[in-house]
């Protein structure tokens, strides 16, 4: 059975054309589990033989909560347990009485970023669009049970396990899921894609996910040190990879993020930030420490 969480609203409604049914019944489904965020399967309205098909060909299960860790400022981190027994981690962030998500998109990663705890794990597998989308889903009804008038998740980010860019159909797939006005309806600079310098994923993004902010591993201006931090920078240096950058037209609200992670005694001197000030001097940078 293919999950109904796997398609976006258009691929929905061929789908339903290509049976000889109703495709109106796209737009119940889809307010049904993305606006009002129901798990059961809805019946209302739908009509028989669509019940029948749906019932046949598709499921719409979601990742299970297995742990749930909350902190005194109110972060919730969640550990997920997917269909094969394979776990990843979401975290809410809270802000101003609402939350930012942070999603995962692999289990394990192959970038083996040597900060990162997830890169000594390797790559397992990309996750499945379903399971993206489901993080959210799960997550905003964590908070339904258990903070009542707090479920406000009104940014994305993809900084969670993994590459997103080396799982890049099936987070372009939940951008659109999450954008679209039929899906959870997030604006596009409300969702923001953090890439370690994946050339191949960033040669497409802003043309196949336009809009969608992105938030660099910068980490070091140096090349030397970010060899040691991030191994493919061996493969697609820094100046490369802020070429592609730079060269990107961004609409009028979309941005791009430096992420810096400060280590002692190895890239916290007054040279490394002053490095990182000429490498970003003129750019519409947020460089996030």
């Amino acid at each position: 059975k293919k999950s109904f969480y796997d398609l976006t609203f258009r691929c929905f409604e061929e789908v339903l054309h290509e049976q000889g049914l109703n495709p109106s019944a796209a737009n119940l489904l889809f307010n049904w589990h993305y606006k009002k965020k129901k798990e059961e399967a809805c019946t209302e309205n739908v009509a028989k033989n669509t019940l029948a098909f749906l019932q046949e060909n598709f499921t719409f299960s979601l990742p299970e909560i297995d742990t749930v860790f909350q902190a005194q400022d109110k972060t919730v981190k969640f550990l997920f347990k997917l269909k094969d027994g394979r776990k990843v981690e979401t975290v809410l962030i809270p802000f101003h009485n609402k939350y930012s998500i942070c999603l995962s998109s692999q289990v394990g990663c192959a970038m083996n970023c040597s900060f990162c705890f997830t890169g000594t794990q390797g790559l397992k597998r990309n996750l499945e669009t379903n399971e993206i989308v489901g993080q959210f889903l799960q997550a905003w009804r964590w908070l339904v049970d258990n903070r009542p008038g707090e479920e406000r998740i009104l940014n994305i980010v993809f900084m969670g396990q993994g590459e997103p860019l080396h799982n890049f159909d099936a987070v372009k797939t939940a951008c659109n899921i999450f954008l679209d006005d039929h899906g959870t309806s997030i604006a596009a600079q409300k969702i923001t894609i953090s890439t370690s310098g994946y050339i191949p994923g960033l040669k497409i993004w802003n043309d196949e996910i336009p809009g969608v902010n992105l938030a660099l591993s910068l980490h070091s201006p140096f090349e030397e040190k970010r060899n040691e931090l991030i191994p493919i920078n061996k493969k697609w240096p820094l100046a490369e990879v802020l070429e592609y950058i730079d060269n990107a037209p961004l609409s009028k609200k979309q941005f791009i993020t430096y992420e810096y992670l400060l280590i002692k005694d190895f890239n916290d001197s007054e040279q490394d930030a002053h490095k990182t000030g000429e490498l970003l001097k003129g750019k519409p940078a947020y460089v996030n420490l």
